[in-house]
């Protein structure tokens, strides 16, 4: 049911009449002096940002990871190793083979006993099925907030947000470049995809760390109702 304002102009009119002025037919934004949340982390460099990110991962309950594209094959085999294997489920993202990735998702890991499945945009009950048993879900961050440990994940046909939701253990690659202060500049990235008419995701994850819960008695819960594991894997890409 739609509500229906009545009155308005009569009620805006006797508060402007309250004011001494004359009724604002037309609001302006405000330009603001100041602006603190540009502040924060202003001058920092990427490398300062991850020192920050790597800090803010103790408050989170998630290690931390640091590597580079020739490395990363190594990192995340031990990562997957430390999580005890058996099953992953990874996005289709052409990001996975141009990290060098390939090799190792679709014949080291079977041939280790790993089963592997990639998100199928066709197979939308066998997708939810494959996320519930798998022991690892793997993705990759598009923007990652080094002041709150932040990862930001854009959902769509390819990359299904039950990936990061539903296995046991987490792991999101975060590429060096995408990591940013903190939510200022993810906000007003996604704001400027509205205004120059991009399509945005339907469904955007801002994920920190394992799935946590402080809401009985205040007493902090690890994995109420996500992941119970997680793990940062930053790639220099620059």
């Amino acid at each position: 049911m739609t509500g229906i304002i009545q009155n308005k102009n009569a009620f805006l009119n006797k508060i402007a009449n309250q004011l001494g002025r004359a009724p604002k037919t037309k609001i302006e934004r405000p330009t603001w002096q100041y602006q603190p949340q540009d502040r924060v982390l202003k001058d920092a460099t990427k490398d300062d940002l991850v020192a920050v990110l790597q800090e803010q991962c103790k408050n989170i309950h998630t290690n931390i990871v640091l590597t580079n594209t020739a490395d990363l094959p190594n990192a995340l085999q031990t990562v997957v190793n430390s999580f005890g294997g058996r099953s992953v489920i990874t996005w289709k993202d052409e990001r996975f083979t141009q990290y060098g990735l390939t090799n190792l998702m679709s014949e080291q890991w079977p041939g280790d006993g790993i089963d592997l499945y990639t998100w199928d945009e066709k197979q939308a009950e066998e997708n939810i099925r494959q996320a519930e048993q798998a022991n690892i879900g793997i993705t990759i961050s598009e923007m990652t907030l080094a002041e709150s440990g932040t990862a930001v994940l854009l959902s769509d046909k390819d990359k299904g947000r039950s990936v990061s939701f539903l296995p046991e253990n987490s792991i999101i690659l975060i590429p060096k470049s995408t990591i940013v202060p903190r939510m200022t500049q993810a906000a007003r990235w996604i704001s400027q995809k509205v205004q120059n008419g991009e399509q945005v995701a339907s469904c955007i994850n801002f994920i920190t760390g394992p799935s946590n819960s402080a809401d009985i008695e205040m007493i902090l819960v690890v994995g109420v109702h996500g992941p119970i594991k997680a793990t940062y894997i930053v790639i220099e890409d620059q």
